[in-house]
């Protein structure tokens, strides 16, 4: 049968026979295509742009006449070249992107999910808030209710999570993602109309599309109106994905700082935690910070450099194993004032700006890198929960801590590469494409305008080139401390990563020190204190002793604080490696090898020297002989009997 197969760069024709398969046929349609045509890239519909093509490779074993295709039939064809164009650059192979290094400019556009409140996996806090009606209720109103105390009218009915007057009341700024997400929905989706569901979030794109359904050359050979971005309208986001920041105890923040302290030059960290539900907010959510790991960088007066983090995956997954993920970075900006009181310059005001530009793409990058999952969006992703805190110096010279995120736009718009950080930090640049013209690169730059009041208090509209105020792409966010705090890290005293310039050094002996074994003794419930910190779990699973169940355990010790996991940790091979290589590290003297206990031996209630637990309170020591006990000749004379002279 004759099959005819049309696409944007023409359409020709196939002799066929039904039982053939459609991977068979895939090398006879790429003789017809561009020559750098990518096969994997290969789909076929029977209606132009639709939603329901297939790639060919993803049809193995389904032949022509199985999908009921007949004599004379049309197919349309959608394929991606490997070299083309998007927006003056050439897509290249994935690349691992470092810590603040730039957002490729060549991601193409996420593709749109069918049916995405079916296949995508959310988090289980966004399930929990998904559930929840979020309506704040009211008490009876005395002066304006006119009803009984089982009645209820306009003035005493429950508020919608997103009500303005509600929202001034308490003063928050910015709707919660869920009441944002409320919202929405609330105006596109209406289930009285019985009309078919729409997915309210769609992710805005900037760039220009290399699937353009007019069929013309990719750019820079060809631009319509179908795949050129649209103009940008800046505007005050209303909503935030994250409301609050806590940190799980002062002392963590107190421990960040001491670099700057004994250093007098400034310090980047990751900050890993949690996300759970916010209270004070309706339907919020907030991060907990547990840890802050600092990695590799070099650190001046006025900034911070990061270098290469060989171990962050690895980090990552420890930070898993503990049951927190990177929610956040934090870095300081900090100038003593000199008047040995231990105050600050004050150089982030109302006056003067709150995040630079430089810090805005900084967040706008690591914001991309960590896309929030949610069923609400057309292409099954939607903002990010990664947060970014700053502590610098307030009106009255203390030491504070700030929160904020980048709004949505300034991450496409950092994604694009359409802004640059500026000279003056309270400005972003908006790129020119003569300038671009100049290097040799032809992009396409869209109209980028922003809305001001000006001297007269007119809402006026102006052009962003070729600068605009910072304030158009942040997102502020609370932060706090526990009245009550219960940190899952209950100890801060191991030393920390990459301060060997403060003579601070992570070694074998600060382990032995930590754990007991070097200096003075420590009790069961004191070792479990001291084995949950996150710095010494990471410089554990750095020495490779433990295996990889061995580490799970040592992870859900220090989240659980359980004597059961002690138990099992501490009488595993691993364990017992390490304690013996920490004995000959420090010259402290093994301990006997542990023998069976008899079960005629009832008086020996010891505590073994192996580096695990007996009974609670007891200190770790072991008591060879005691005459006061009965029956301990009899136990010493079986202790002998056990050695053999060689």
């Amino acid at each position: 049968m004759l099959l005819r197969f049309r696409g944007r760069d023409g359409q020709f024709r196939l002799n066929l026979e039904p039982k053939t398969e459609f991977t068979a046929i895939l090398p006879r349609i790429l003789e017809h295509l561009p020559e750098k045509t990518d096969p994997q890239t290969v789909a076929l519909s029977n209606q132009p742009h639709s939603g329901d093509q297939r790639t060919v490779v993803s049809l193995k074993g389904v032949t022509l006449e199985r999908v009921g295709l007949k004599h004379g039939d049309q197919l349309f064809l959608e394929y991606e070249v490997q070299d083309q164009l998007q927006n003056g650059h050439t897509p290249t192979e994935k690349e691992e992107v470092p810590p603040g290094a730039p957002v490729a400019n060549n991601a193409s556009q996420a593709a749109r999910i069918q049916n995405p409140w079916e296949t995508v996996q959310q988090a289980e806090l966004d399930n929990r808030l998904d559930k929840q009606d979020g309506k704040i209720p009211r008490g009876r109103d005395y002066k304006m209710c006119r009803h009984g105390d089982k009645g209820m009218c306009e003035y005493c009915q429950p508020l919608e999570p997103f009500a303005p007057e509600y929202l001034a009341d308490r003063k928050i700024k910015h709707l919660s993602f869920h009441s944002h997400l409320r919202k929405l929905n609330a105006g596109k989706n209406k289930p009285e109309l019985k009309s078919s569901y729409m997915p309210p979030l769609s992710e805005p794109f900037f760039r220009v599309r290399k699937d353009c359904p007019s069929g013309h050359p990719p750019f820079p050979a060809g631009i319509c109106t179908k795949c050129q971005p649209s103009a940008i309208t800046l505007q005050p986001q209303p909503f935030r994905m994250v409301d609050h920041v806590e940190f799980s105890s002062f002392d963590l923040v107190n421990d960040f700082l001491h670099f700057w302290r004994n250093s007098g030059t400034q310090r980047i960290g990751f900050l890993y935690g949690r996300y759970e539900e916010y209270t004070e907010v309706p339907l919020g959510i907030k991060a907990i910070v547990e840890a802050i790991y600092e990695p590799p960088q070099i650190n001046e007066m006025d900034g911070v450099s990061i270098g290469e983090w060989p171990n962050e995956e690895e980090v990552d997954e420890l930070a898993r194993l503990c049951g927190l993920q990177k929610v956040g970075v934090i870095f300081t900006d900090l100038i003593d004032a000199g008047k040995g009181t231990g105050s600050v310059l004050c150089k982030r005001h109302i006056d003067s700006h709150y995040l630079s530009s430089l810090e805005v793409m900084f967040a706008a990058r690591h914001q991309a890198r960590y896309p929030k999952p949610t069923k609400w969006s057309e292409q099954g992703r939607y903002g990010s929960n990664f947060v970014t805190c700053v502590v610098s110096g307030d009106e009255d010279g203390a030491i504070t801590v700030s929160a904020f995120q980048a709004s949505e736009t300034a991450v496409e718009m950092v994604r694009a590469d359409i802004i640059e950080p500026s000279a003056d930090p309270t400005k972003v640049l908006v790129q020119s494409e003569e300038e671009e013209a100049g290097l040799g690169r032809v992009r396409y730059i869209p109209e980028v305008f922003y809305r001001r009041l000006n001297e007269y208090g007119a809402n006026v509209q102006e052009n962003a080139k070729p600068a605009f105020p910072v304030e158009y792409l942040l997102v502020t966010l609370t932060h706090g401390f526990p009245k009550d705090p219960k940190p899952e890290f209950t100890s801060l005293k191991f030393p920390k990563e990459n301060r060997e310039i403060l003579g601070e050094g992570q070694e074998i002996g600060a382990v032995a020190k930590q754990l007991g074994v070097s200096g003075s003794k420590v009790t069961e419930q004191e070792l479990i204190t001291r084995v949950a910190d996150f710095h010494l779990i990471c410089f554990i699973h750095n020495l490779g002793i433990l295996s990889k169940d061995e580490e799970k355990v040592l992870c859900r010790l220090a989240r659980t604080h359980a004597n059961a996991d002690a138990f099992e940790l501490f009488d595993s091979p691993g364990w017992q490696t390490l304690m013996t290589i920490l004995r000959e590290s420090s010259g402290e003297p093994n301990p006997p090898p542990k023998r069976k206990r008899d079960p005629d031996d009832h008086g020996d209630d010891t505590l073994h020297t192996n580096g695990g637990p007996a009974r609670p309170g007891r200190v770790w020591r072991s008591d060879s002989y005691d005459h006061r006990r009965p029956g301990t000749d009899e136990q010493l004379a079986k202790r002998v009997r056990g050695f053999r002279l060689k």
